[in-house]
C-alpha cells in the first residue's frame, strides 16, 4: 500500500472523525502495515508518531463492556432510527387503551371483553381496527404505559362502621386492664376449612430435584376423610395458641368447646385462681354478634368454671385485623406449606409444630364430636341469660357472668 493511497483514504473519512477516532483508525492503519507502519502512516496522514503509537496502546487495551455508556458520543442524529409505532400510527395508543380498559371504555360486544387479555389477542384485535403492530410491539407499548401483569389485591373491606376507630380504642384499653390485673385474653376464630387428604397445598417445599410429591388432580373431596375446621385459641399475653380441629359443623357449639378445652388444658394451669376472662371475636361466623347459641354456651362455660367471661367483638369488616389471624393461623400456614393434610394425624401434628422465633408455642388437639346445625334458642332461654352490656355499643361490648343459683 503505497502513502499517496493512504493519504487520500485518511482524507476522506477524517471530517467525519473526532480527534480519538483519527487517531485510532490511524493506529489500525499502522498495525495493517506491519514493521514501519508508524512511519509511513505518520507520513499520510500528519500525526505525529507519538500521537500514533499512542492510539495502538488505546486499540489494544479491552474496550468497555458497558456500550451503551453516556460518555460515548451520539453517533446517530437526533431523531434517527425506525420511527416509534406511537409517531407513525397516533390512535394506535387509544385504541389500545380502550381494549384493556375493563369499564369506562369497554365495550359489551368486543370479542376481548369476557377474554383474557393476552398481548396476542391485543394485537390481533388492533390489526382487525386496521392497525399493523405485533404482540411484541403490543408488550412495548403496554410497558411504555405503565401496564403491568397485577394480581388481585384484597384492600376493600366493605362499607366501614362510623364507629369503627372508638371500637378499637375500646378493645385496646380493656385489653390493657385486663393484662394489668394479670387476667387471661384471648383472640379467637375459626381457620379456614382444609379438605382432608392427598390434595395440592398452595407453597413450595424442599424436594429433589424433579421428584415433588404427588398430589390429586382434582380437588373432590373425599367422602371418608372429609374436611377439618381447625377452631383456634391465641393467648395474647403469654404468646400461645391452642387449636381444637373439629370434623363437623363450625358452630356456636363447637367455638366454645375449643374455649372450654383451651381453658381445661392450658389457660386454668397459666391463671390460676383468676375470676374472668376476655375474649374478642370477630362480628360474624360462629362466634357473630347475632348469635343467640355463642352467649348461651358461654354461659353454660361461665357457670362451669365460674368466670366472668367478656367478649369485645371487632367491627364489622374488620375480621383480618383479628390477632388470631396473624400471630397465629397465617405462622400455622406458613408451617404446613407445600405439605398434603393426608390425615387427621399429619395436621395435628403440623400445627402443633408451629414455632416462631419469638417464642409461639401451640398446642392441638383432634375433636371428634358432633356438631350438628339448627339449633334454635328461644325468647325464654336467651333470657335466662346472666349477661351486663357495655355502655358502648352493648351489642359489641358485654360480660356474662356465672347464673345466680
Amino acid at each position: 500500500m503505497d502513502i499517496e493511497s493512504l493519504q487520500k483514504r485518511f482524507e476522506r473519512v477524517s471530517p467525519f472523525l473526532d480527534e480519538k477516532r483519527r487517531r485510532i483508525l490511524a493506529a489500525a492503519e499502522a498495525e495493517v502495515l506491519g514493521y514501519g507502519g508508524v512511519t509511513k502512516v505518520a507520513r499520510a496522514t500528519g500525526l505525529s508518531r507519538v500521537t500514533i503509537t499512542q492510539g495502538i496502546k488505546e486499540l489494544n487495551m479491552q474496550p468497555p463492556t458497558d456500550t451503551r455508556s453516556k460518555k460515548q458520543e451520539r453517533v446517530r442524529k437526533i431523531g434517527g432510527g425506525r420511527k416509534k409505532e406511537i409517531d407513525r400510527d397516533p390512535t394506535i395508543v387509544r385504541d389500545l387503551e380502550a381494549l384493556i380498559e375493563p369499564y369506562t371504555s369497554g365495550d359489551p360486544e368486543s370479542s376481548l371483553r369476557w377474554t383474557c387479555k393476552s398481548v396476542r389477542r391485543l394485537s390481533n384485535e388492533l390489526n382487525e381496527q386496521g392497525h399493523q403492530t405485533s404482540h411484541r410491539m403490543v408488550a412495548e407499548l403496554l410497558n411504555e404505559l405503565g401496564y403491568s401483569l397485577q394480581a388481585n389485591r384484597k384492600t376493600l373491606e366493605g362499607a366501614s362502621h362510623p364507629d369503627r376507630d372508638a371500637q378499637f380504642k375500646y378493645i385496646h384499653k380493656k385489653v390493657k386492664k385486663f393484662q394489668t390485673q394479670g387476667s387471661p385474653v384471648i383472640s379467637v376464630d375459626t381457620k379456614k376449612k382444609e379438605l382432608v387428604g392427598r390434595y395440592k397445598n398452595n407453597g413450595k417445599e424442599l424436594c429433589l430435584k424433579g421428584m415433588p410429591e404427588s398430589v390429586n388432580v382434582h380437588d373432590f373431596e373425599d367422602k371418608e376423610l372429609g374436611k377439618v375446621a381447625p377452631y383456634g385459641v391465641f393467648d395474647l399475653s403469654l404468646n400461645e395458641g391452642w387449636v381444637n380441629v373439629g370434623i363437623d359443623h363450625d358452630t356456636s357449639a363447637f367455638a366454645v368447646e375449643s374455649i372450654r378445652r383451651w381453658w381445661d388444658m392450658m389457660g386454668s394451669q397459666s391463671y390460676p385462681g383468676v375470676e374472668q376472662l376476655l375474649i374478642t371475636a370477630d362480628s360474624g361466623g360462629s362466634n357473630g354478634v347475632r348469635v343467640r347459641l355463642w352467649k348461651t354456651e358461654l354461659q353454660n362455660l361461665a357457670n362451669e368454671t365460674g368466670l366472668n367471661i367478656s367478649v369485645c367483638h371487632l367491627p364489622p369488616g374488620t375480621s383480618k385485623w383479628n390477632k388470631i389471624e396473624h400471630q397465629l393461623f397465617s405462622y400455622i400456614s406458613q408451617n404446613w406449606r407445600g405439605k398434603p393434610l393426608v390425615s387427621h394425624e399429619v395436621i395435628v401434628n403440623l400445627i402443633a409444630g408451629t414455632t416462631t422465633t419469638t417464642g409461639l408455642k401451640v398446642r392441638c388437639q383432634m375433636d371428634n364430636n358432633k356438631y350438628p346445625k339448627g339449633i334454635k334458642i328461644s325468647d325464654d332461654e336467651l333470657n335466662q341469660i346472666n349477661i351486663k352490656r357495655a355502655s358502648f355499643h352493648g351489642e359489641w361490648n358485654y360480660t356474662i357472668k356465672p347464673s345466680v343459683q
